[in-house]
């Protein structure tokens, strides 16, 4: 499947579904005014995806190399985080499929908001994210 990128701006995340080098971010800031047009097709592109990968019966992903989807934002705004959740949950299609999947969500160790705003969605999902800490930037 050909991979999908998507420069950041200064309201829109960095995107990179890369499944040949198993790299799959989510990365910045997302606030974008029109949230359908930017995540629509990222929604599509991972339904696809995971198709293909259920139709495929071959274990791609497993113990020794999961899926690694990282969530790596400063700020994201309430219509963001609907399309998260829908995009994990398409991901934890393959989870319960028997496909290894390891979710990142990285924070800024002093943004508890942002751990718990990953806790909440991580509880929503019903999947186990990896939660890791990132230094105070300095400025």
């Amino acid at each position: 499947m050909q991979k999908l990128i998507i420069d950041p701006t200064v309201t829109t995340p960095g995107i990179c579904f890369s499944p040949d080098n198993n790299q799959f971010y989510i990365r910045g800031v997302s606030s974008p005014e029109d949230v359908r047009s930017l995540y629509y097709p990222v929604l599509e592109w991972i339904k696809k995806f995971v198709d293909e990968i259920l139709a495929a019966k071959h274990k791609m992903y497993n113990r020794d190399n999961p899926l690694r989807f990282q969530i790596d934002l400063a700020y994201f705004n309430s219509s963001s985080a609907k399309f998260f959740y829908d995009i994990l949950i398409e991901l934890k299609r393959l989870d319960s499929a028997g496909y290894s999947v390891k979710i990142e969500w990285f924070y800024d160790e002093e943004d508890s908001d942002m751990k718990e705003a990953g806790e909440d969605i991580s509880m929503l999902v019903e999947m186990k994210f990896d939660f890791v800490p990132k230094p105070p930037q300095e400025s």
